[in-house]
């Protein structure tokens, strides 16, 4: 399952290269998590704590033991009321606001990523050759059966449409990723639901940034997706990603 191979480019234009740190930078991680409390302790502690400032745990609207798992396991955790992946994101954003990190990274509660990975994913920013790292599952060593054929489908039309219009290459949305603090304020993030992930990709090629994927591992989540788990999820994220990528496509 672990990756052995070097990141690979996202084909981005050009763009004004900020420079490596020559510091160890700070970085910050957000885990957007509802009702994840038997995997969100897990995934906690497999991040390289020594990497981080501080692992933020947004809990979003959970039926469940997932703040205290959280805590427990030595997380700062937020609440989010409002529903929505995009929602929970933005919580654990404005928490960073009075004391900016370096560099902030995404992953899931649910465990399908793997957490120790996180020093893959972060490398070119921290050698100041990207500004967008997205953690690809498809270049990665995925376990049979953990991306399911609705989101796998879902991943190459949306990064198809992306390359069309762009002419940059993506080869996933995963929820693995990293940016830079500054550049991640600057691209004023507004879906607030399924699509977050497919709207910082946009975004970021609009901006000129330099993205870049390194494949990582992944394997089946604990527990049922929210999202592709259900037919009426699939359905709903589906026609999101559509309209943001329709809504892209015309307003270029």
């Amino acid at each position: 399952m672990r990756k052995t191979r070097k990141a690979m480019a996202a084909d981005s234009p050009p763009a004004a290269a900020p420079q490596p740190f020559g510091r160890e930078p700070v970085i910050s991680v957000i885990i957007p998590a509802r009702n994840e409390a038997s995997s969100i302790g897990l995934v906690v502690s497999d991040l390289p704590r020594d990497m981080l400032r501080e692992v933020i745990v947004v809990d979003n609207v959970s039926e469940d033991a997932t703040s205290h798992a959280a805590r427990d396991a030595g997380a700062v955790v937020l609440q989010e009321d409002r529903p929505g992946y995009g929602w929970a994101c933005r919580r654990g954003i404005e928490h960073l606001s009075s004391d900016p990190p370096d560099i902030v990274v995404f992953l899931d509660g649910d465990r399908a990523d793997f957490a120790e990975e996180l020093p893959s994913v972060v490398e070119p920013i921290v050698e100041g050759r990207a500004d967008l790292v997205i953690g690809s599952r498809i270049t990665g060593s995925s376990e049979r059966g953990s991306l399911l054929p609705q989101a796998a489908v879902g991943n190459r039309l949306a990064c198809a449409v992306i390359r069309l219009v762009s002419g940059v290459r993506f080869t996933d949305l995963g929820p693995f990723r990293a940016i830079r603090y500054d550049a991640l304020v600057d691209l004023q993030m507004t879906e607030m639901r399924f699509g977050w992930t497919v709207e910082m990709q946009i975004k970021a090629v609009q901006a000129g940034l330099r993205c870049t994927e390194v494949p990582v591992s992944y394997r089946k989540r604990i527990g049922n997706s929210k999202v592709t788990g259900t037919i009426s999820g699939t359905i709903k994220a589906s026609a999101r990603i559509l309209w943001l990528l329709g809504r892209y496509v015309f307003d270029r």
